[in-house]
């Protein structure tokens, strides 16, 4: 089956001056001609386009296309597993991208307005983000985690980075405590619980003992939480679990 040039430019999604230029740099030219001369293209025509587009959605220079598609060493599986390595490449580093961008949305959300120097400086290597998307879905919609965005934003480099110092105390402490093979129950443990759920009403909303319970039973179940604190030590996020719990039934 043959088709006119407008015909393949509609279903290739190119102008007509487009494949005109290909015909006059010898990189598609149509196997046929009307009896009025005009250009028809067959079903070969129109894989060669799809390939010659497909590479220039790449990046590639047409005259590196026509050499791709002219190596007579090269078959057409070659050229679809040519192809997939590179949609691979491609779409490795889109993802990349995507996730850069999402890092920086999600920052811009919880309002730390930091240089990337002074992001390096206060988080070093750790994505200051990293839990915002699933803490936004659970308490999306709360008075707490309403507070906590109006807190965050008004925080400069150098509260995170007094933020981040009590963090590592606290962690530190933690593991010595566990080192020592303190139970959880004890009153170490309790003290430091007790000392963690402070930490988060200080900086970002009232973390009541009963939100403090449902925050430990998060940082067991999900693996983004407890990564976290399993990078301290391993075992911490149960231990300090079963400790949230042993606090707040003191309290209570």
């Amino acid at each position: 089956m043959e088709h006119a040039v407008g015909q393949v430019a509609g279903f290739a999604g190119v102008t007509v001056r487009t494949l005109h230029h290909y015909d006059a740099i010898g990189l598609l030219s149509p196997s046929g001609r009307s009896h009025a001369g005009h250009r028809r293209y067959n079903d070969a025509d129109l894989d060669r386009l799809q390939q010659i587009l497909f590479y220039r959605e790449l990046g590639f220079p047409l005259d590196g296309i026509a050499v791709l598609l002219d190596d007579p060493e090269a078959d057409p599986q070659e050229h679809l597993r040519r192809q997939h390595a590179l949609l691979t490449g491609r779409i490795s580093e889109l993802r990349r991208m995507a996730a850069a961008v999402e890092t920086a949305m999600e920052a811009r959300k919880m309002g730390i307005d930091l240089t990337p120097e002074e992001k390096f400086e206060v988080f070093g290597g750790k994505d200051p983000e990293q839990h915002a998307e699933e803490a936004e879905r659970r308490w999306g919609g709360t008075e707490a985690y309403a507070e906590s965005q109006r807190r965050a934003a008004r925080y400069t480099k150098e509260d995170w980075k007094r933020m981040q110092a009590e963090v590592a105390s606290w962690g530190e402490r933690y593991d010595a405590l566990m080192a020592a093979g303190e139970p959880a129950t004890g009153e170490r443990a309790m003290d430091l619980a007790e000392e963690h759920r402070l930490h988060i009403t200080t900086w970002f909303y009232d973390c009541t003992p009963q939100i403090h319970r449902g925050l430990g039973e998060m940082y067991v179940a999900e693996p983004q939480f407890k990564a976290f604190y399993e990078s301290m030590r391993t075992g911490l996020a149960e231990h300090l679990r079963d400790a949230i719990n042993a606090n707040a039934a003191r309290r209570e």
